[in-house]
């Protein structure tokens, strides 16, 4: 943008802010503007498209902290600064009087003048003259990319194992659809490329940033690629050996064999049953949980009692207790 234009254009009036407003006050009144003259919602309306580019032109400069500093300074300067029209002997005055020996004096803008190394800092210079373009809104880096949407969404287990496809609408009232992948983690961030807020010079929109939030489940619980469910055992299948029926997240029951004597706490797995990604997959893992009866009829009772009498008299706590002590 030419820097005439920053002294002949209010870019907090266009936005009807004031001049310290901050930086979310500042985006939360472009999205409310951005919104109302968005030229989607007002096709075939000329003046609502210009006041559109009008606003996203004031908040391009407002809320770059670089550009906003710079405008506030050219605007202090004076409006009644002007560039004179073409030619090598072209002017810059008024507002540049207090600079050289007395009031009025001109800058010329030659090919080889110094006028740069005065005013470069203030123009973002770089070494290039002013007044020469490298591309883009302000004179150099392209137009700017549109601010990204970040939000969050909820799923349950199962889509997130399965990976799903939805349809979410955003602040502005699009509907976009989400593809959720299969084996998507808790706080794992989708990424939907250019389906954020457009760009207010031109360039390519933002981004939509999701953040997966996953509900827990009552019986499947994630650990990294691996899925663990506790499968309770009784004391006789585990002490002489059962075979057993396990759930798995993809609702197909399996068969497995528990050994004879085997603790509470050892996993059984299952091999690629757990998360499938598209890069790797992982196991089921059930875990045996030892199911103690909650009540015994007498001849329950008398029956343990009489295994009791007969069983090793091994300590199971033994090792606990002596590791305990060093």
């Amino acid at each position: 943008m030419a820097s005439q234009d920053w002294f002949d254009k209010d870019f907090y009036k266009v936005l009807g802010v004031s001049k310290d407003t901050s930086e979310a006050e500042l985006k939360k009144v472009y999205r409310k503007l951005a919104r109302e003259f968005h030229p989607d919602s007002n096709q075939g309306n000329a003046k609502a498209e210009a006041k559109f580019k009008e606003i996203s032109e004031a908040y391009s400069v407002l809320s770059d902290k670089e550009q906003r500093a710079e405008y506030d300074q050219i605007r202090a300067m004076g409006s009644g600064a002007r560039f004179s029209a073409g030619g090598p002997q072209g002017g810059f005055d008024d507002a540049f009087s207090g600079f050289g020996r007395g009031g009025g004096q001109q800058f010329n803008f030659q090919q080889g003048g110094g006028f740069e190394d005065i005013f470069g800092g203030m123009f973002g210079g770089g070494g290039g003259r002013f007044g020469q373009s490298s591309g883009g809104y302000r004179g150099y880096g392209g137009p700017q990319k549109g601010q990204d949407i970040v939000s969050s969404v909820t799923i349950d287990f199962f889509e997130a194992f399965h990976g799903d496809t939805m349809s979410l609408t955003t602040s502005e009232g699009r509907t976009v659809k989400v593809k959720i992948p299969a084996g998507v983690a808790d706080a794992q961030k989708i990424r939907l490329r250019g389906k954020g807020y457009p760009s207010p010079d031109g360039g390519e929109a933002g981004d939509i940033v999701l953040t997966v939030k996953v509900k827990k489940h009552p019986v499947f619980e994630r650990d990294g690629l691996n899925i663990k469910v506790n499968v309770p055992v009784t004391f006789v299948e585990a002490t002489l050996g059962a075979t057993i029926e396990v759930p798995t997240p993809d609702g197909e029951n399996v068969k497995l064999k528990v050994a004879p004597g085997t603790p509470s706490g050892r996993s059984l797995r299952v091999k690629g049953r757990g998360i499938k990604t598209a890069k790797d997959s992982g196991d089921l893992l059930a875990v045996v949980q030892i199911a103690v009866p909650s009540h015994l009829d007498e001849a329950a009772r008398e029956a343990l009692e009489k295994f009791s009498a007969v069983a090793p008299s091994e300590n199971p706590r033994a090792d606990l207790l002596s590791e305990a002590q060093r």
